[in-house]
């Protein structure tokens, strides 16, 4: 029988950030969320999960929007409950590390337009790599949410986890959040792992996020909450289930009726999700409506929420949908060759395009990305388990390995940033964070935000604008249309040919110089050019030795087996 004093179960809701993120790859609108901001405020959740993640670059990439304008406008509005946001440490919101000072100067710039609760996590639960954000997080006021990064495998224990946690505990943290970005934490290993953490830190605070993808989510958390821990994460109902979180009223219901008190009301919940009913009509991808229920098959790949729904989108700009089940069976074995990293943003996305890399190539490692690179030369932080030495070898190239903290490599990249910024572009420091974080994508929408370009209507017309040339060699905007067509202008000499459809760049980051100048000499495999897919940098190599001649403008859309340049 229940005791009569109900526990508080507290819930964070993740409708405005992870829910669409993991259902609609991140597509929905501030507007959409500003519309029912003030009663989802008045809802009783214990935070509103709105920002971080993926829908900083989508802002700009996809949607045209200011992601610091958003953060303001929830803020504004939402006033009873805390603003959370999801950190990736060291990443930020991109996939490599950044300099302290920037890590620090974006928090700060945070925690001033609203953010409360930051969840600070790391691919591959490398404790160096959290020590700066979760510092700067308590120094300007915020909530610092630790983060075990949740993964099977050999060397992912119980008392590794706790160790894990007492690290985090040393630095400060507010709170623990075990973070089954997969769905794959069943309900006795959730109670045995919650059981373990609460009698070795019995005052910690601990919250369980999970994804509906395998289906066991619902019953995990009620297995955890029994276990103690204190606050799950839920997703209003129709943004729910399938590669989401469990739905909010259905945990609601489920908790209360095992005597927990989760202080929402199931009429105020009716409300709010009767409005993301229509808003489901008008954002949700035409290739998310036909996604299956749950997915076993997750329990085999491990592939979280947010990258299910970004693999279908990848392979389908690749022409390769079809060729999803063969990425899926290629991804434990990729995973397993790269040190078993828990498969969370970035480490999911550079093991699952090396994965989509290994199918499309043919053969596996032929094409390696320069993050695929830098992984396994250890500027990620330590991997779970080591690289078999001659693959190791293999992957990195010509790269020498660390053993450092990765970020103690970096010289401080604010200043730099911000000189490298055309003149009349920028209109606050937060445009500065923007361009240090994606630097690419930021120039892109300043240009459509000087231009005055049209507001994109829906998903294709976003793409047609996000794939639009921004930017020439150093910086300077290209002029659109500057591209030659491709394989009818190869000419003479051998063609230098796209491996995979994405965008050409003369060079592996703004501002850097070209990897080889149109004219010069070249050897055989140097590599002169990218090709970013995916949002990965894949290095393009000669196919001959000696002078080579550039068919693409950089900052051109390209296409698989297009012409690049020829050597001759």
């Amino acid at each position: 029988m229940k005791e009569s004093i109900k526990t508080r179960v507290r819930i964070t809701d993740t409708t405005l950030r992870d829910a669409h993120q993991s259902l609609w790859a991140t597509r929905m609108r501030t507007d959409d969320i500003l519309k029912i901001a003030e009663k989802i405020d008045d809802a009783g959740y214990y935070s509103l999960e709105c920002w971080g993640g993926a829908t900083f670059d989508v802002c700009m990439r996809f949607l045209r929007e200011n992601p610091w304008e958003r953060l303001r406008r929830i803020k504004k509005v939402c006033r009873k409950t805390p603003l959370q946001m999801l950190l990736r440490g060291q990443n930020l919101l991109g996939y490599k590390h950044y300099p302290d000072d920037i890590v620090d100067r974006f928090v700060a710039l945070a925690c001033e337009n609203g953010m409360d609760i930051f969840r600070v996590f790391d691919a591959l639960n490398d404790p160096r790599n959290l020590e700066q954000a979760i510092k700067s997080v308590k120094k300007y006021g915020g909530h610092a949410q630790g983060t075990i990064s949740y993964t099977t495998s050999p060397v992912h224990t119980i008392p590794a986890y706790v160790a894990l946690a007492k690290e985090q505990v040393s630095m400060g943290i507010d709170s623990l959040c075990i973070k089954d970005m997969a769905g794959i934490l069943t309900p006795g290993a959730a109670r045995e792992l919650v059981g373990a953490l609460v009698k070795a830190l019995p005052d910690l605070p601990i919250q369980v996020h999970s994804h509906m993808t395998s289906g066991m989510a619902a019953a995990m958390y009620m297995a955890a909450v029994e276990a103690g821990a204190g606050c799950v994460d839920t997703a209003i109902s129709t943004m729910s289930s399938f590669s989401s979180q469990p739905p909010t009223e259905s945990m609601v219901a489920i908790l209360e009726s095992e005597g927990f008190d989760t202080g929402l009301d199931q009429a105020k919940l009716a409300e709010i999700n009767a409005y993301f009913q229509g808003v489901k009509a008008k954002r949700q991808p035409a290739s998310s409506a036909k996604v299956e229920p749950v997915d076993a098959g997750v329990l085999v790949h491990a592939i979280p929420g947010g990258m299910i729904s970004n693999l279908r989108s990848q392979l389908a700009q690749q022409d390769a949908l079809d060729r999803l089940p063969e990425v899926l069976a290629e991804l434990p074995n990729t995973r397993a060759d790269m040190g078993y990293p828990p498969l969370v943003t970035p480490t999911s996305q550079i093991v699952g395009v090396q994965s989509v890399l290994n199918v499309l190539s043919g053969k596996r490692y032929s094409m390696v990305t320069d993050e695929t690179k830098r992984y396994a030369a250890g500027y990620y932080g330590r991997t779970p388990a080591p690289i078999e030495p001659k693959l190791r070898k293999k992957l990195m190239g010509d790269l020498k390995p660390i053993t450092c903290r990765p970020a103690d490599l970096l010289k401080p990249g604010l200043a730099a940033a911000a000189a490298e910024l055309p003149p009349n572009t920028i209109k606050s420091e937060e445009d500065i964070l923007s361009y240090a974080l994606f630097p690419e994508v930021a120039l892109g929408y300043f240009k459509w935000r000087k231009e005055g370009g049209p507001i994109p209507a829906d998903e294709e017309e976003a793409k047609s604008v996000s794939a639009a040339p921004v930017q020439k060699q150093g910086g300077a905007p290209s002029q659109s249309g500057a591209a030659p067509s491709g394989a009818a202008s190869a000419g003479k000499g051998v063609a230098v040919l796209a491996p995979l459809n994405g965008t050409f760049y003369r060079s592996d980051a703004p501002g850097k110089p070209q990897m080889a100048a149109d004219g010069a000499q070249v050897k055989s495999g140097d590599a002169v050019c990218v090709v970013e897919a995916m949002k990965l940098f894949n290095p393009i190599k000669a196919s001959a030795s000696g002078k080579i001649t550039f068919l693409v403008a950089h900052g051109a859309a390209v296409t698989k087996g297009q012409a690049l340049a020829t050597v001759e």
